[in-house]
């Protein structure tokens, strides 16, 4: 893979935010995925501070991929703090827009499974608010995978049917909730189920014409269920086949290393660029 399509996400290192970026930036990489916490959150950059963050990342010779907020604690599905959650995600947006990105990746919640579920109804009605937002100002939402089945994100991208809302692909995702679906839920862990209904690989398929970013992270699930974030190589993830199937759906974007877990990130991250460098 060609470095100047990797990119890392730079609060994974360890480091002041402006330290990680530097850093990045002696690996010979094309880009930084920026999380919107901290210093860098909307509300704490002016315009100004926007604009200085832009060229002190391409005067390291780097761009910036996309911003990315939003875990597991925001459900677009659910009523506790809905507009709330809009209106902050509109912010989001603006911010996308002003670094040049104009990608925004987060996780929405969890997708009903059935349109009759009136979840289903809050979810369209929020990413609808958004989409609108977002094509107003010149960004998108990029869905993280994971809660959900990729057939299932793509039936919420057509039904909005904006190109505000795309897709940030991370393939650990659909091998990592599956398992914590489950254990939620007190029940036992089916791996061929999981790997048949969220095909984290051959999702690609689903998905790909609608993929804008990439996280590149690993996963696997041990025996009693147990799910687990891994080095890059070294889980249930075939590199070579879903950057194929990417490529084949025309995608030529940022594959950004995403290391949550571990001792040591930074070491951890420098393998997964060769390692990605090496595809």
């Amino acid at each position: 893979m060609d470095g100047s399509r990797i990119a890392v996400k730079t609060n994974n290192l360890g480091l002041d935010r402006h330290e990680a970026i530097e850093t990045v930036a002696e690996w010979g990489i094309g880009g930084v995925h920026i999380t919107a916490s901290g210093p860098f959150e909307p509300e704490k950059l002016s315009r100004q501070d926007r604009k200085n963050l832009i060229k002190f990342v391409e005067d390291l010779g780097l761009e910036i991929t996309a911003i990315m907020k939003w875990g597991g604690g925001v459900d677009l599905a659910e009523e506790e703090n809905w507009q709330e959650n809009i209106e902050e995600g509109k912010r989001l947006l603006e911010l996308a827009a002003d670094l040049e990105c104009g990608i925004w990746g987060a996780h929405v919640g969890i997708m009903p499974w059935e349109t009759s579920d009136p979840g289903w109804d809050r979810m369209v009605r929020a990413m609808a608010q958004l989409a609108e937002h977002g094509e107003s100002v010149g960004a998108c939402v990029a869905i993280e995978m994971g809660p959900e089945p990729p057939r299932i994100v793509r039936r919420l991208i057509e039904t909005i049917g904006s190109e505000a809302i795309r897709v940030n692909y991370d393939p650990a995702n659909l091998i990592i909730w599956p398992a914590l679906l489950a254990k939620r839920n007190e029940e036992e862990y089916d791996r061929d189920w999981a790997l048949e209904q969220y095909e984290p690989v051959e999702g690609a398929k689903t998905l790909g014409e609608f993929v804008v970013h990439c996280h590149a992270k690993d996963a696997m699930v041990r025996k009693g269920g147990e799910y687990q974030e891994v080095p890059l190589g070294t889980g249930w993830v075939d590199f070579e086949h879903w950057t194929s199937l990417l490529d084949d759906a025309g995608y030529d974007g940022f594959f950004a290393i995403e290391r949550e877990v571990g001792d040591d990130p930074i070491g951890d991250i420098r393998e997964a660029v060769e390692f990605l460098r090496g595809l």
